[in-house]
């Protein structure tokens, strides 16, 4: 990798402008702006420790095909360098924390100026940059190179955001060794929330990283402390700052004079008191304070060094001074705190600006001008609009999934046969990829696996062989990347592969298997993801008291409604295996649309309950194919039909029989009932929802009514039956005006027969009978 040449005297000023806008439009936010209910907040302290390392990395190391996730609380200082070097416009600095200005945090769909990976979960911008890697080492080898010059994907990272767990678990998978494009900076200010970070944790941190396999530098003395090491009593200094506490040695951020002298050297032994004897206490301060981490020169060296390291990640420690440079540097309470206004006049002072000047950039014809330019010429920071992705139709017929008439068949069935038959799509499957936290099996991915193999960046030799009912062949070409027992791993991959188009010119199409319970476990980077703008199917299966044997651990009720309540994926729960299959290829089809047509990501909620097709087959010669697909994939469909009902059974996924068998038991009791399979209430309820909103905002209704008003009749009593949270189903009777009775799981299930358990949640046919009969009063 080409270096940059860097005027070192040059940049010194542009970090001390960059300290100098961060801490101002924070500051501006806080005291100028008018006055709102709640504090507007902001982190001075965060962002001033990490404007070393991004004055460093931008203006001295990055190139344009770099991606770069930062640090949530440096948000300010990155604005600051997109401003500097052109990208972003001046009206945008006086509004951070603003109603379309600048987030809080920084947001790839959300701010102006960030392309690559939102922050602000901690512990999640830390290894989005890992999986972006991985996923453009699975692109190149299936596409070829996308740049001409390899691409370097780098997290800033908050020292104390490596408490988060998934950052472990991201570190110890093996789908992400190898990845030598791969650079953490580490702001070890030693600084966390609420207190100073015991002492030896960094050093454990290191070790866990190392031991991982990971290439470990440390930043941690700027050069004039590195000469006085070397220099007359040098190793006994270092011996003696080495050995000091964290809490003692951030103490001395905020002391000058005789105070820092006795405090620094109140048990230093002879050696070090000689070496002291040499220092006034002028030079004292600027010289114990000389951190690698705010040294431009030491951090450009320490990321040479990991650039030269091409066969693993590697892992800056870059050692600072939190509040670097402004009255609250090292105070331990200073994460929320903010300057006064006399502070920050003597701060801009400081910096050589006036109230008239504050907000400009440097000047054109100096060196800084020039760096800034530079910088921004070779990183392209031109705003440009987002290409469209590349629109993918899929479609099957229902012989290319071996549905054979009569036959009862699960809807986790049908999905295992619909991939593989796409795997013999050569325009869809190339662009297909898969990938399961060690359930792949138990998902029924191994249909799809055994046609198009395992990925590994290398040939793995098979030493089992063919002959077996799952050929676990891992080479270059295979296209289903497996992952250790890790949820948070499944959602952060299918973050980084359903941004393919975005991060590596690639449009793909994931496709990841979990067990549904575990939806839950992964849900802060399923949000990540979707707040991102990552396109992705995720299939949550086996899923619901259905799987009954299994007991309460592995028995989904809440997911539902979690899936209906995130935006940008639309949850689906069909009963039946076309439904499944028009469902998934349409799904597919949207990882490529805007969403304003439609585009978005796919959750399926699907169950190993074989059930018996013939009432879908009923349906399809009743409606029509084309008119039964439209209203399968706007949201339901009329399964049991009855023009003038006394009572609407509305129900699915695997209990919809269920439904059917109440439903025949109340006509022969007289009670008229239709049954509605209910295949996206996500879709039908925001459908409905986008009705109202556009009702009250507009005061007219939306182009078509909602679909739910095609299925159900007002007035007419509703049951909802689900294999879910009742309250999941429970707002439709508001949609038409009608008495509802939901009937559903809301408490933790058992071990147990699917009767057994269905029976202790009224899902039998006659508990919705009973349940219909309350309804109709």
């Amino acid at each position: 990798m080409t270096q940059r040449t860097v005027d070192l005297a040059a940049l010194e000023r542009v970090q001390q402008r960059i300290l100098w806008l961060a801490v101002r439009m924070v500051d501006h936010a806080n005291r100028e702006r008018p006055a709102g209910e709640i504090k507007v907040g902001g982190h001075q302290a965060s962002t001033a420790s990490m404007v070393g390392i991004m004055t460093s990395l931008w203006f001295g190391h990055l190139s344009g095909d770099d991606k770069v996730a930062v640090k949530p609380h440096a948000s300010p200082a990155y604005h600051a360098i997109k401003y500097l070097t052109g990208e972003l416009d001046r009206s945008y600095l006086t509004r951070l924390r603003s109603f379309g200005g600048l987030q809080a945090y920084p947001s790839r769909t959300k701010d102006p100026d960030v392309a690559d990976f939102s922050t602000g979960s901690v512990g999640l911008g830390v290894v989005a940059p890992l999986f972006a890697a991985a996923t453009r080492r699975y692109v190149e080898h299936h596409f070829g190179p996308r740049t001409q010059r390899p691409a370097r994907f780098i997290s800033l990272v908050g020292d104390a955001e490596l408490d988060e767990g998934n950052v472990w678990e991201a570190v110890a998978d093996p789908a992400l060794q190898g990845l030598g494009n791969v650079m953490w900076i580490v702001d070890t200010n030693r600084q966390s929330l609420d207190r100073v970070v015991p002492d030896q944790k960094v050093k454990k941190v290191q070790g866990f990283l190392r031991d991982a396999g990971w290439h470990v530098v440390e930043a941690k003395y700027g050069r004039n402390l590195q000469a006085a090491f070397a220099g007359e009593h040098g190793d006994a200094l270092k011996a003696h700052i080495e050995q000091m506490s964290n809490e003692r040695y951030q103490s001395l951020f905020a002391l000058r004079g005789p105070e820092l002298r006795e405090r620094f050297l109140g048990d230093a032994d002879a050696a070090v008191l000689r070496w002291a004897s040499d220092i006034d206490d002028d030079r004292l301060a600027p010289l114990v304070q000389n951190l690698g981490g705010h040294d431009l020169a030491v951090l450009l060296d320490a990321y040479r060094e990991c650039d030269a390291v091409t066969d693993r990640p590697s892992v800056v420690f870059a050692y600072t001074i939190k509040g670097w440079g402004l009255p609250i540097a090292g105070d331990p309470l200073n994460h929320a705190a903010l300057l006064s206004a006399e502070q920050i006049n003597d701060l801009r002072s400081r910096c050589g600006l006036d109230t008239t000047t504050e907000w400009d950039r440097f000047a054109p014809g100096t060196p800084e001008a020039a760096i800034c330019g530079e910088t921004g010429g070779e990183l392209n920071n031109v705003p440009r609009p987002p290409r469209p992705r590349p629109p993918i139709p899929v479609e099957l017929e229902p012989a290319e999934i071996g549905l054979v008439a009569g036959r009862a068949v699960s809807t986790q069935d049908a999905f295992g046969r619909i991939l593989a038959a796409l795997a013999s799509r050569k325009e869809i499957a190339e662009r297909l990829v898969t990938t399961s936290p060690d359930v792949s099996v138990s998902t029924n991915l191994g249909g799809w696996i055994n046609k198009v193999g395992v990925f590994s960046p290398d040939e793995q030799p098979d030493f089992l062989g063919d002959g077996r009912l799952l050929r676990w062949k891992q080479s270059p070409t295979g296209q289903h990347i497996e992952l250790g027992i890790s949820e948070m791993n499944l959602f952060l991959l299918l973050h980084a592969l359903g941004l393919g188009h975005e991060l590596h010119d690639t449009h793909l199409l994931p496709v990841g298997t979990v067990y549904d319970p575990f939806v839950c476990r992964g849900l802060d980077a399923l949000i990540y993801a979707l707040y991102n703008g990552a396109r992705f199917v995720v299939v949550g299966t086996p899923s619901g008291i259905t799987l009954a044997p299994e007991g309460g651990a592995h028995q989904s009720s809440i997911t539902s409604s979690i899936g209906t309540e995130l935006p940008g994926i639309s949850t689906c729960e069909p009963a039946y295996a076309r439904a499944l299959d028009w469902i998934l290829c349409d799904g597919l089809d949207r990882l490529s649309r805007d969403t304003d047509d439609g585009g978005e990501s796919l959750y399926l909620r699907l169950s190993t309950r074989p059930v018996d097709q013939a009432p879908f087959d009923a349906a399809v010669a009743a409606l029509g194919t084309d008119a039964l697909r439209a209203a399968v994939l706007r949201g339901g469909y009329r399964l049991l039909d009855d023009p003038t009902p006394d009572v609407v059974l509305a129900s699915c996924g695997p209990v919809v029989p269920e439904a059917l068998a109440a439903a025949e038991a109340l006509r022969s009791e007289g009670v008229a009932a239709r049954v509605v399979e209910l295949t996206s209430a996500d879709r039908l309820f925001h459908e409905w929802r986008a009705s109202l909103r556009n009702a009250a905002r507009h005061g007219e209704q939306a182009e078509r009514s909602p679909h739910i008003w095609s299925l159900l009749d007002p007035g007419v009593p509703i049951v909802s039956v689900h294999d879910a949270s009742s309250h999941s189903l429970a707002w439709i009777g508001s949609a038409v005006g009608s008495r509802m009775v939901p009937v559903g799981v809301d408490a933790f299930g058992q071990s147990g027969s699917i009767a057994e358990l269905y029976g202790a949640f009224d899902l039998l046919p006659d508990q919705i009978v009973n349940a219909a009969l309350v309804a109709l009063g």
